[in-house]
């Protein structure tokens, strides 16, 4: 306790853990349900949101499922670099307590 008062210690890596798993897992939900809110608010949201249904509904089989797919790859690639850059920062961090534990 008294290295966590006298910040020889560092709580950062529980931290950063937590705020990764909050913009993993909760921001694309908070953007999803602001993204439908502002589309029912305001008429050329949501009257581009039906000509993209049509254009999509337009499209062959093929081509929508490439879309499906693409859509999905892009999100995983986008929480893949979310986790690599909380791992460098822990990683950071725990460099720096390696070095501090050194002197």
């Amino acid at each position: 306790m008294i290295s966590f008062l006298t910040f020889d210690s560092f709580i950062t890596k529980y931290i950063l853990i937590c705020f990764y798993y909050f913009g993993a897992i909760v921001i694309p939900i908070i953007l999803w349900i602001t993204k439908n809110k502002i589309c029912n608010r305001f008429e050329i949201c949501t009257s581009f949101k039906n000509k993209l249904y049509d254009r999509f509904n337009e499209l062959s089989i093929s081509n929508r499922l490439y879309l499906i797919i693409s859509a999905i790859f892009i999100f995983l690639i986008m929480e893949l670099a979310w986790r690599m850059i909380f791992e460098t920062v822990i990683a950071y961090f725990q460099i720096r307590d390696y070095l501090h534990t050194l002197q």
